[in-house]
């Protein structure tokens, strides 16, 4: 046989291997799967009280359905054996805190608005699946309309006893932000497991920048028991500001940091939206909407205060200084960024101590005017392509592990990430790394600190009189090209031009999100390019 005959066999011989271990491989994945399922089945409490037991069919087989305060379940009814042997089967078992809703089945015809016989309970629950939550039905049915109604009573009963979950939300809805689909997004997939939950609304549809923050200052916020952002994470920025600007001026406090008194729930419409991945772990509104439903987990969110002459800005969870790449649109700026001459002044942060203690030390701090001493900051100067200061971890599906991995929403501290001049090329590869596992900060001309405070200062602008600062002192969002002497500075991804050195400090726990402590995204991006 030839070396030519020989050929076809050996690459059928190959694609026969290659076959079968994607086989092997798919029923590993298959088979662990199943394992992760089984280990968040939870174990049925034996010595619950039952407050109700009854008999009704789940698919086509009857079970006998047991109720506690705490949770559901089912056995299928099975036939005795003619010899005697007990077949024990695993009841299927639902946790009440999963449940987000309960309602009475009926059948009836088109057209018929209600009314009809009964047919059973249907039970709206919320599943996990990989980092998403997902909405399932469990269908009991059982044509006793007093039967039906007992359990539906009882279970509603249940469900009420869940206090931390909202009542009434305050809804605020961005038209504007990304491909304009917020409305679309609430309306479509957020809309009807509020109704379906009992969960009221009141919904203000934005028209302008700064729409939400006015609307705060005049809301009577004892009628509601959380507020939702549904927009990008210039919404999300706005709305943090607004609610601890209001706990400020309801405490007659401006100046300093108070603890917002409602939970904030986001529902992602925005481009990037790292904010609601860093509490859910991934875009996706129907997660989102389960975590404020169902508010099974709390997490603190710490903010940046950002200031400049002695004057507060804005609370911030992302503050950047990209010198040199304020007016171009993103790839533009990486290809046309230059270095500028900064001064960098930072002090570093105790993450021993919890977020309420750092806050009381803060305010102590302020009382004792104690930010001012120049031992505990290190100052330093040099050229910066870039300079960070992230208060979460700013995950996304680009960065999976986050612009900014090594620092927690509720961890007290911040991270600054300070890019030193480079090449253009060994720029770009520190970017791309980014969406990898590790190594970004691997680079020499990258350095990394966990801080409580920052000040930045353009070297042009040292030496300035404080008549001076004071005199051009004056801050706007919008762009002036002619005005030289200013500075542009990208505050929650916004340009803010600002002729005097900035202060950011920490405040932690000052605002609550539905949500949850994510320490990776869902990454669906295949292109690593810039």
């Amino acid at each position: 046989m030839s070396a030519s005959e020989n050929e076809p066999r050996e690459e059928r011989k190959k694609k026969k291997e290659k076959k079968k271990i994607k086989k092997e491989e798919k029923l590993s994945v298959t088979a662990k799967e199943k394992e992760e399922n089984e280990a968040q089945k939870p174990e049925v409490n034996s010595s619950e009280c039952v407050l109700l037991r009854g008999i009704f069919k789940v698919g086509k087989k009857s079970h006998d359905v047991l109720l506690t305060s705490t949770t559901l379940t089912w056995t299928p009814i099975m036939p005795e054996s003619p010899i005697g042997e007990v077949c024990s089967l695993r009841p299927g078992v639902l946790m009440l805190r999963d449940v987000f809703a309960a309602k009475v089945k009926r059948r009836r015809a088109a057209g018929q608005p209600s009314g009809g016989p009964v047919l059973g309970i249907a039970l709206f629950y919320c599943k996990r699946r990989g980092r998403r939550l997902v909405e399932e039905t469990l269908h009991l049915h059982n044509a006793s309309s007093e039967h039906a109604h007992t359990w539906y009573n009882t279970l509603k009963k249940l469900l009420t006893g869940f206090s931390s979950r909202p009542r009434c939300v305050k809804v605020f809805i961005n038209p504007s932000s990304h491909k304009k689909e917020a409305v679309y997004i609430y309306r479509e997939h957020v809309a009807p497991l509020f109704k379906m939950a009992d969960v009221r609304t009141d919904i203000t549809v934005t028209e302008m920048r700064g729409h939400a923050l006015s609307v705060m200052k005049e809301l009577k916020l004892d009628e509601f028991d959380g507020v939702v952002c549904v927009g990008g994470d210039g919404s999300v920025a706005e709305l943090c500001h607004a609610l601890v600007l209001r706990a400020q001026l309801d405490a007659g406090s401006p100046e300093s940091p108070v603890r917002a008194p409602l939970p904030l729930g986001i529902i992602p419409a925005g481009s990037t939206d790292v904010v609601s991945c860093s509490v859910h772990g991934v875009r996706d509104p129907v997660t989102a909407a389960m975590h404020i439903i169902l508010a099974g987990g709390h997490v603190q969110l710490l903010l940046a205060g950002t200031a400049a002459a002695l004057r507060l800005l804005r609370h911030v969870w992302l503050w950047g200084a990209e010198p040199g790449a304020g007016r171009e649109e993103e790839v533009d700026a990486v290809v046309t960024a230059t270095a500028d001459d900064c001064q960098l002044s930072f002090r570093a942060s105790d993450t021993n101590n919890t977020p309420s203690e750092q806050l009381d030390e803060e305010q102590d701090q302020d009382q004792n005017g104690d930010l001012e001493g120049a031992e505990s900051w290190t100052t330093v100067q040099g050229l910066y392509l870039s300079i960070s200061i992230m208060a979460i971890p700013c995950l996304s599906p680009h960065a999976p592990r986050g612009l900014a991995p090594n620092t927690r929403l509720a961890n007290g501290s911040a991270e600054l990430i300070a890019v030193g001049d480079t090449s253009r090329s060994e720029f770009i590869k520190h970017l791309k790394r980014y969406s990898t596992s590790s190594g970004q900060f691997n680079s020499s001309f990258v350095e990394t600190h966990a801080v409580s405070a920052v000040r930045l200062c353009p070297r042009k602008m040292i030496g300035c009189s404080e008549e001076e600062s004071e005199d051009d002192s004056k801050m706007t969002a919008i762009i002036q090209p002619e005005a030289a002497s200013v500075f542009p500075w990208n505050i929650d991804g916004e340009l803010v031009e600002i002729p005097n050195e900035v202060l950011i400090r920490v405040h932690p726990g000052l605002i609550t999100l539905y949500g949850e402590e994510v320490h990776e995204a869902e990454s669906n991006v295949s292109c690593s390019c810039i």
